[in-house]
């Protein structure tokens, strides 16, 4: 319990530094939202207008320590301001309509590269030298060193495009609408699997290395050779004594990378125009939505310390060294 609370007092105030952070950054930057909307419109706002819409997005003449309060306020009751791309409608209702397909996104592409990666390495790890561990790790690695855009567009190219077995962009098809029936499910399912494989293929080979060298350095354990003396079964030595053990550093990358998910893999999203958090992230930075990035940012930012406080209750349950420290 009180490694639990201490790392729950380290996250907030993280997280208090993040808001502060997320505060600071564009007050410090040349120009304003307001200043931009002001020029766009060719000077046909009026003043009050322009105060109005300095008021709305917290840039009046308050001092900062009003606005800063005033702005943790709203943060800590879920009020992110409203995004310029498209005003009025608020931001935490843009990151709400897109981060559902980022999840899900990215969510399917770490569960499979994750668990796939693992089972691959701990393969290779316990049969050493054999097939798998002298293929598939030099030419995943090959294969994960290319960018994820330069993939994404040869998946796109020759699987959408020339062959045809999966759609071009979107996630799903126009005419349908988000529910739960068969239809849109398949549809959607249909998107998902162009990008997801993308990701799975450049990332899978970062995580059977991982496995694979935690689970020989585990393997050349007393106790492994303590179970092997004692005749029992190599499935079970591998998966139960091995592998739990290994387990430990993938259960860190795992967090990180929950964390990250909702950061979304942007290039991806780009390429294949998919509405996700980081597809929306790169429209909000190139039309200087600040309301929205500080809201993405805020979200990622929750999003990392959270999953890196699952991660730590997941250490507990794992490893019981840390409960008895």
């Amino acid at each position: 319990m009180r490694f639990i609370l201490r790392n729950l007092g380290f996250y907030l105030i993280a997280f208090w530094a993040s808001i502060t952070l997320n505060f600071m950054l564009p007050r410090f930057m040349p120009g304003d939202p307001v200043s931009r909307m002001f020029a766009q419109s060719q000077d046909q706002m009026r003043p009050e207008q322009v105060e109005e819409l300095r008021r709305l997005f917290g840039l009046d003449d308050r001092p900062l320590w009003r606005q800063y309060l005033s702005y943790v306020h709203d943060v800590c009751t879920g009020q992110l301001g409203v995004s310029i791309s498209r005003f009025p409608t608020p931001v935490s209702e843009v990151i709400g309509a897109q981060i559902g397909w980022t999840l899900l996104l990215g969510g399917t592409a770490l569960v499979l590269a994750a668990v796939l990666g693992n089972l691959l390495g701990i393969v290779a790890a316990w049969r050493r030298g054999g097939l798998v561990d002298s293929v598939l790790p030099p030419l995943l690695i090959f294969v994960g060193s290319f960018p994820y855009f330069w993939l994404a567009m040869g998946a796109l190219y020759l699987f959408g495009l020339t062959l045809g077995w999966f759609p071009l962009r979107h996630a799903y098809d126009v005419g349908f609408t988000p529910e739960w029936s068969w239809a849109f499910v398949s549809n959607a399912g249909s998107h998902l699997v162009l990008p997801a494989l993308t990701i799975v293929v450049v990332s899978v080979g970062g995580w059977m290395l991982g496995m694979r060298n935690t689970m020989i350095a585990t393997t050349a354990e007393d106790y492994i050779t303590m179970a092997e003396a004692k005749g029992l079964r190599p499935m079970r030595i591998m998966f139960r004594y091995a592998a739990r053990n290994a387990l430990l550093p993938s259960v860190t990358n795992l967090g990180m990378a929950l964390g990250f998910i909702v950061g979304g893999a942007l290039l991806t999203e780009v390429v294949f125009a998919y509405p996700g958090v980081g597809y929306q992230l790169l429209s909000a930075v190139q039309g200087l939505d600040y309301p929205l990035m500080q809201g993405i940012f805020l979200t990622i930012t929750a999003s990392v310390l959270f999953a890196n406080f699952v991660v730590d209750l997941v250490y507990v349950r794992l490893d019981p060294r840390v409960r008895v420290g």
